[in-house]
């Protein structure tokens, strides 16, 4: 380390570069490792549910597609043991000691730290805008464990459509309503499975519709009562292999099989997409249009909040996690072995998860703002980090 020092003007951006070089290498060593990990515990919790119908080859492409969710999900802990690892190695050479007496604030040293953890921030949020959407879909497609229970799941598009019936006047009246579910929608405007179920005006199941999916077709101008556009749209759906089961008085059925239908929508092929997939599946551009749609309607979708505000914040969470990760490392190594110390920074960043997780579950429970629980946690640990290192200094 002496050499360092020779030349003074050059020493802060030799001590910066090779800083910022043990913490860059210790940061990917850790996140390749803890990724490599998860890889294997799926592969073989996977091995469980091989048949005829999911061979082994299939379980490898699952996991394959679904290894980019798996790496954006430890980067912050990878982070956070990566900066420990890295800094502890230098403190147990007695380098920090050495640059502090040099004159190098703690302050300087976390700053030079927290340069190599945007790399992973940027990361992250390339993985979460480019190519979990569609990774998670075709992982989807790959291994879907809710297509045997599609009736009681939750997954898809459920709407109620009011439906009206055009008298000989031409004034519509009420003619019950509708429950529509769609199984998933593509952004080519292809949907999947739909069913319709008809109850009329005193709530009695009227008729059921089964389709195996559908084409979109175009769109059609809604016209006011004097005959002018109203500027809104309806925008319709070629339904194919359609079965409808006719309930009559008394419970009599009659079944019936068409080779198309047509169905319609009050929104585009765009937003059907939106609605028909979970939040941990979506974009961040497409969550923020997935909640000014909803904002749009009238309505919210907590899920859908939370998971925008867990992945717009989710840089000040690998940031904040790597604070605390250099608040563990300053201080005399004899007090605490760097092992316990990495030991310590993985149990915080698991109870750094789960946290998470709480307080995802208390906001989806009480409607209490998602922003503010999300922050709730990052603010807690970049103080506990800010705290810890104040006391070395």
């Amino acid at each position: 380390m002496r050499s360092l020092f020779t030349n003074k003007p050059s020493s802060p951006k030799v001590l910066a570069r090779y800083v910022k070089t043990n913490a860059l290498l210790a940061i990917i060593a850790a996140v390749i490792g803890l990724w490599a990990l998860q890889l294997v515990f799926s592969y073989l919790s996977e091995l469980d549910s091989l048949d005829d119908s999911y061979t082994m080859g299939e379980a490898i492409k699952y996991i394959f597609y679904r290894s980019p969710y798996f790496l954006e999900q430890f980067i912050p802990t990878g982070a956070l043991l990566g900066a420990v690892v890295g800094l502890g190695l230098l403190a147990n050479k007695s380098e920090l000691v050495v640059m502090r007496a040099a004159g190098v604030s703690i302050y300087r040293i976390v700053g030079w730290v927290l340069q190599p953890a945007l790399i992973f921030v940027l990361i992250a949020l390339a993985i979460n805008q480019f190519v979990l959407p569609h990774s998670n879909q075709l992982a989807d497609q790959i291994n879907d464990a809710d297509s045997s229970s599609l009736v009681t799941s939750v997954r898809g598009y459920w709407t109620v459509q009011p439906r009206f019936e055009n008298a000989e006047n031409g004034i519509a009246t009420p003619d019950g309503s509708d429950i529509l579910y769609i199984d998933y929608a593509d952004v080519q405007g292809n949907i999947g499975e739909v069913k319709r179920w008809h109850l009329d005006n005193d709530g009695n199941l009227k008729s059921a519709i089964h389709a195996e999916g559908g084409r979109y077709s175009g769109r059609q101008s809604l016209e006011t009562a004097d005959g002018t556009s109203s500027g809104q749209y309806r925008y319709d759906w070629q339904l194919n292999n359609m079965i409808k089961l006719n309930i009559n008085q008394g419970f009599e059925s009659s079944q019936a099989v068409a080779p198309s239908d047509t169905l319609s929508l009050p929104f585009a092929p765009e937003s059907v997409y939106l609605l028909t997939r979970k939040a941990e599946d979506l974009s961040l551009t497409q969550l923020f249009e997935h909640r000014q749609f909803m904002r749009g309607q009238g309505n919210r979708s907590l899920d859908h909040e939370l998971a925008f505000w867990q992945k717009l914040l989710s840089p000040l969470s690998i940031l904040s996690l790597v604070i605390v990760a250099c608040s563990f490392v300053f201080g005399s190594l004899r007090t605490h072995s760097l092992g316990l110390r990495i030991v310590v920074a993985l149990l915080f960043g698991l109870l750094f998860s789960y946290v998470q997780d709480l307080v995802g579950f208390v906001s989806l429970a009480t409607g209490f703002s998602p922003m503010l629980m999300v922050l709730l946690p990052i603010i807690g640990s970049a103080a506990l980090g800010f705290y810890l290192i104040k006391r070395q200094m």
